[in-house]
């Protein structure tokens, strides 16, 4: 299993840990990841973190396909893979939420099926420079030819010739979607894997590579999760380091009626708790909202305790069938502690 080091989105002021990317890279880290939602994008840190690095993969995750047209995002990845060093950028894509979506890209929530279907294939069509672009989708068209236009959009072909097989991976949740992963993409980022759950998937993605002629497997798909990492040698005290922010997700992110944080506990077998902990939050009573947050549910998804501990709970995701999986909240100290993990 490879191992990756996430920075996530900036807060109020954006500070890229050079230092400690540098030293993932140094311990053989497999990639460094970014992501965005309403404040920093994920490509620019992953430039200025190329720059400064030589051989880490820079990966986005996720890049938010509303934020930008899949040309654009095809020409950002071909110019960084350049740029970096061919072969070291890799595509995480996903929706976000109708919030975010509307709200603050103004873009229509419209079919997030098709819409992520026809992007892919677009930015795949780029890459591959067979021939001037064209794609006549159910969401999205090439050239467009409605409202607004003027009748003289032309198929073009990229002037830069990019490395035809950027990886794309699918951050996805709902089954559908998660089969429209194993068909279209290279990998999937699963949003609320947990050790154990891989046989509960492989019914669903065997359905999706079934749909595909390239003779994609399970074994080299490239299934990513994620974790937070909170080192300290009381547990009870790490767990509650971690509460802040699953209150925050559970209760706050996105609209009450579709947030998929609340529903990704819910499915987990937490459907009181996450509903408590909305109701709390939405009331601005977020310290209650924290507290309701149970410890079993952050001990399950994280990393949490003193280092051998760390280490220990690693292996039942290192034994889990993951192609990697992505530590979030590394600290200068707590890296050390996977100095001599294998890493794949």
């Amino acid at each position: 299993m490879k191992i990756g080091i996430g920075i996530g989105y900036s807060g109020a002021k954006m500070v890229a840990p050079v230092a400690l990317v540098q030293r993932a890279e140094e311990l053989g880290f497999h990639c460094v990841a970014a992501s965005e939602t309403y404040g920093s994008d994920a490509v620019t840190p992953l430039t200025y973190l190329g720059a400064l690095t030589r051989r880490i993969k820079l990966m986005t995750t996720i890049a938010i396909i509303s934020a930008r047209t899949p040309a654009n995002l095809a020409m950002c990845a071909q110019t960084l893979d350049q740029m970096a060093g061919e072969g070291r950028v890799v595509i995480g894509l996903g929706h976000s939420g109708p919030q975010i979506v509307e709200g603050w890209y103004g873009r229509p929530w419209g079919k997030p099926y098709y819409n992520m279907k026809d992007y892919v294939a677009i930015m795949k069509k780029i890459w591959k420079r067979e021939g001037p672009v064209t794609h006549d989708g159910q969401a999205i068209k090439l050239p467009y030819e409605g409202p607004g236009a003027s009748g003289l959009g032309k198929p073009l072909k990229s002037i830069l010739h990019g490395n035809p097989n950027i990886p794309i991976l699918l951050g996805t949740t709902q089954a559908a979607s998660i089969r429209l992963t194993a068909e279209i993409a290279d990998g999937w980022m699963a949003m609320d894997f947990l050790p154990g759950e891989l046989d509960s998937y492989r019914p669903t993605l065997e359905e999706g590579f079934a749909k595909r002629s390239d003779g994609m497997t399970l074994d080299k798909f490239q299934i990513w999760a994620h974790v937070q990492v909170h080192m300290n040698n009381d547990v009870k005290a790490a767990i509650n380091g971690l509460k802040p922010r699953t209150a925050l997700y559970v209760g706050g992110m996105g609209a009450k009626e579709k947030n998929f944080h609340n529903q990704k506990m819910i499915r987990r077998g937490f459907p009181e708790a996450a509903a408590r902990i909305q109701e709390l939050f939405l009331a601005g009573r977020k310290k209650e909202a924290e507290e309701a947050v149970p410890d079993e549910y952050i001990d399950d998804g994280a990393l949490v305790g003193p280092p051998e501990r760390l280490r220990e709970r690693l292996k039942n995701w290192s034994n889990s069938g993951l192609y990697g999986l992505r530590l979030n909240s590394l600290t200068a100290e707590s890296i050390e502690v996977f100095a001599n993990v294998d890493k794949g």
